[in-house]
């Protein structure tokens, strides 16, 4: 077939017609590291959008043949200003965490505002924002960044990056760096940064690796299929134990879905590059196996390895939060039944000690971690939380580190979340406040819509990253954050927001016995 002609960021460039997609053609080829893959080929997360002809296009499902003769622009490709001032906006408001997503999202948002001259509603940007998917910001402060945009904010936020930076690795829980370029997409990836003659990784679906030339020619080695969404209904695999309880809860299985996925490189020899670059990934990714096969992959091959986990396969192997069934007598002793879990007795007796841990072993389905965002104490929280009086205000949550959070959770007419944080010097108020939305974000996603499905025998159905019930732009409410400043150590305060908005949110809707609920805090 004849090459492909296009233009690109300006650039004509021609490649050959052999069936990539734009997203290959871009990345893999070109090397344009700004567009981002968080689930090809799916098209759903939003991450790899760029324009075509000016309109909004997901690349990963865009065979290149479709853009022939056109012109495509990458967040790299816009003009130097218009990007400087969308990564300005993005990190003075902390619209922008680990900055993976957010490159597609300042694409979106750059061409909904040359079709409206800057003066879309918030209803409009949040329709525009129905295409992607942010796990970190809990979108309002996404919000924020296109209204401060929009009011010229320029030359970068009058503060100091550095604090932002060590607040960001406190919530976060590994390094983790705060600037406008950032949320640009230049926070370091590890897969953005590999070498491009190196090999490439993926799991051959038989606890091994299929290693090629190019990432496509990895996939068809190991027969990669494409993820679907199941009509298998979700399970909860713990029953609660019996007993006279005031209050009892069952959870499901639950997927992080951070958006980057899992990526490692290494040379003969050396180290490999961390798949925790620029974000904790909630605790995800912490002993994710893709470095050691970097390491093992890139000496006996004698080549720099890449090793990449698609969407796929970061559901199916990847660690989640251990599901519990538990009950509580009103004088806070009680039973709480846990997927086997090491450590999690600790976990839960560091909040309520009253409740007597239960592990279960030989559960079937996927590996389950500690390391995930406040597992287990965030259940027994809620469990205090259903028998505190009713005439407090807000359900107030004391977590392990020593942060103490107050969350009030309104649904209905005006569905509202309103946070108070006490976590040490807050060092940044921005980041801080950024992470406290996002948390309410996953709170109330988990207490309301997430789940995935699994099967008797442990295997995972739920593989498209639109069926986990992550809460779009359109479901969340507004989030008020108030910091209670004091001169003591920072500690992390987001973690201790995320189990006081999951135990208001059930309380607002009457402790029913399983999560999922299946109510949905605004819309």
């Amino acid at each position: 077939m004849p090459p492909i002609e296009l233009e690109v960021d300006g650039e004509q460039v021609e490649v050959p017609d052999d069936g990539s997609t734009l997203l290959a053609v871009l990345r893999e080829r070109l090397g344009l590291t700004s567009v981002k893959d968080g689930c090809s080929p799916q098209g759903q997360c939003g991450c790899c959008t760029v324009l075509v002809d000016g309109a909004p296009r997901v690349a990963c499902v865009t065979p290149v043949r479709r853009v022939r003769g056109r012109s495509v622009t990458t967040l790299d490709g816009l003009d130097p200003a218009e990007r400087q001032a969308w990564g300005d906006a993005f990190c003075a408001t902390g619209g922008s965490q680990c900055g993976f997503c957010t490159p597609g999202i300042v694409v979106r948002l750059a061409g909904l505002a040359a079709r409206s001259g800057g003066d879309a509603d918030d209803a409009q940007v949040e329709q525009a924002l129905l295409a992607h998917l942010c796990r970190c910001t809990g979108w309002r402060t996404i919000l924020d960044a296109w209204h401060a945009h929009a009011a010229g904010v320029a030359g970068g936020p009058d503060r100091d990056l550095a604090a932002a930076s060590e607040r960001a690795t406190i919530e976060g829980g590994s390094p983790q760096r705060v600037a406008p370029d950032v949320a640009l997409g230049h926070g370091g990836f590890a897969d953005d940064g590999a070498p491009a003659d190196a090999l490439v990784a993926v799991p051959d679906g038989a606890g091994g690796w299929a290693v090629g030339e190019t990432l496509d020619g990895a996939r068809a080695a190991a027969g990669k299929i494409q993820g679907r969404r199941t009509t298998v209904d979700l399970d909860h695999p713990l029953g609660v134990p019996p007993g006279e309880w005031a209050a009892t809860l069952r959870t499901t299985w639950v997927e992080p879905a951070y958006l980057e996925l899992d990526a490692a490189w290494c040379a003969p020899g050396g180290e490999p590059a961390t798949p925790l670059a620029n974000g904790g990934a909630f605790g995800g990714k912490r002993t994710s196996l893709v470095v050691a096969a970097a390491r093992e992959l890139a000496d006996r091959h004698g080549r720099p390895v890449r090793v990449l986990l698609a969407r796929e396969d970061a559901v199916r192997l990847g660690p989640k939060r251990p599901p519990v069934a538990g009950g509580i007598r009103p004088d806070g002793a009680g039973v709480l039944r846990v997927v086997a879990t090491p450590g999690i007795e600790d976990a839960v007796a560091a909040v309520a000690p009253g409740l007597r841990v239960e592990q279960v072993a030989g559960i079937p389905g996927p590996p389950t971690s500690l390391d995930l965002r406040a597992a287990g104490w965030a259940e027994a929280a809620a469990l205090l939380a259903a028998i505190a009086p009713l005439s407090a205000v807000g359900v107030t949550v004391r977590s392990p580190a020593g942060a103490t959070a107050t969350a009030e959770v309104r649904f209905g007419d005006a569905p509202e979340v309103r946070v108070r944080v006490a976590c040490g010097r807050p060092l940044d108020d921005v980041v801080l406040r950024s992470f406290c939305v996002g948390a309410a974000h996953m709170a109330l996603g988990w207490v309301c819509s997430e789940g995935i499905a699994v099967d008797e025998a442990g295997t995972v159905h739920d593989l498209t990253i639109r069926s986990f019930g992550i809460l779009r732009a359109v479901d969340m409410p507004p989030v008020t954050v108030e910091i209670a400043a004091s001169d003591a150590a920072p500690v992390n305060g987001s973690d201790a927001v995320f189990a006081a908005v999951a135990a208001a949110a059930w309380r607002a809707q009457g402790c029913p016995p399983d999560w999922p609920t299946g109510r949905r805090p605004r819309g």
